[in-house]
């Protein structure tokens, strides 16, 4: 079958300073050009789009990419299926994106062979899990709480944002791989019962209905904490860091309750003065990292992520949204705590000529 004439996107059309709007910020295209296909190019028909927390700050700054220029569309990794073939892959092939140049908020793209990678999963896997568990989401938890956290049996380890994507692997793997004891932390009684009762961690803490999260933590950690891995920032890191043992470590993955306030003014909770002291006295640990920063392990890590799926260690916490044109409300939700599990919009269904 033939590319259509034309194509749905979502460009980035206003740097948001502050919250971010579709119609002012994100900007719905529904018969945009079609990408170009140069020589040697391949042209890839996007079937799931991964939504992610670090997506908001590269619309507004650069982090450790650069942000997502006005005008061109939005960026985000995906899957898809190989149109027109180019170098090594051919019709019917399922890539992932390798690029934060390639993928996007769109029905198509273009991309050079060494942009994206041939997607291999495990019998049984959904596509839209290499976009999460069996991705860059699984990758992230696996290296954070293991290499960054050092985690041993039997300890502590509190997860914020433990109900989203990277934050489920991460309880997951410390509870059900490890043998901690594990706390997580989630806005609403649904989320928290999803936690104990679906993932099975020893207690979850809702931050929406607790008054004072330090007594909070007291309650559900009264020997204190030994690993903290931190999706959040603000308040709730800054009540976790005076619940700290002795040498205990902090693994800084993200800061979602900042994110919206990234481009504009910001009144986010710094470090109080007697916490930076405890930080020192109790010699933590705070280390951030990128997930790129192991690429080189990432075969062996995605070995043990699908076998700890497959032995029904872990499980694939998930919520698909079903449309393009719906990725910017699913987007809005994400910081408004709508999802559980991996968030991901389900663009197009696999063609009989994929290859998986």
């Amino acid at each position: 079958m033939a590319p259509p004439a034309t194509q749905g996107r979502f460009i980035l059309a206003k740097r948001p300073q502050g919250n971010f709007n579709e119609g002012e910020h994100l900007v719905w295209e529904a018969a945009a050009p079609m990408p170009q296909v140069g020589p040697g190019q391949l042209l890839v028909r996007n079937l799931y789009m991964s939504l992610d927390p670090a997506l908001r700050p590269q619309m507004s700054i650069r982090t450790y990419v650069n942000p997502v220029p006005v005008g061109d569309t939005m960026r985000a990794s995906t899957v898809g299926e190989v149109v027109r073939g180019a170098g090594q892959f051919k019709e019917g092939d399922l890539v992932l994106t390798a690029d934060f140049d390639v993928g996007g908020w769109q029905e198509y793209y273009v991309a050079k062979p060494n942009q994206v990678q041939l997607v291999v999963l495990p019998p049984g896997a959904p596509v839209n899990a290499a976009l999460g568990i069996l991705g860059l989401t699984g990758l992230t938890a696996y290296f954070g709480l293991l290499r960054c956290g050092n985690p041993v049996a039997g300890e502590t380890v509190v997860v914020s944002g433990a109900a989203g994507a990277t934050g489920s692997v991460v309880a997951q793997i410390a509870k059900h791989v490890l043998g901690c004891t594990v706390v997580g932390i989630a806005g609403g009684e649904a989320k928290c019962r999803f936690l104990v009762e679906d993932l099975g961690l020893d207690a979850a803490i809702d931050y929406k209905a607790e008054k004072d999260l330090n007594q909070a933590l007291r309650r559900v950690c009264p020997k204190g904490v030994d690993i903290y891995f931190d999706n959040v920032g603000g308040d709730q890191l800054n009540a976790c860091l005076r619940r700290m043992r002795l040498n205990g470590r902090v693994v800084m993955c993200g800061a979602i309750s900042g994110y919206d306030q990234l481009g504009g003014s910001s009144d986010q909770p710094g470090i109080p003065s007697n916490v930076a002291a405890s930080i020192v006295s109790s010699r933590l640990m705070l280390r951030g990292f990128i997930v790129m920063d192991f690429a080189s392990e990432f075969p062996a890590a995605l070995t043990d992520l699908g076998s700890w799926l497959h032995q029904g260690k872990i499980q694939n916490a998930e919520t698909v949204v079903e449309g393009l044109p719906k990725a910017a409300q699913a987007f809005r939700g994400l910081f408004e705590g709508s999802n559980k599990g991996k968030l991901t919009v389900k663009i197009a269904e696999l063609s009989p000529r994929s290859k998986l």
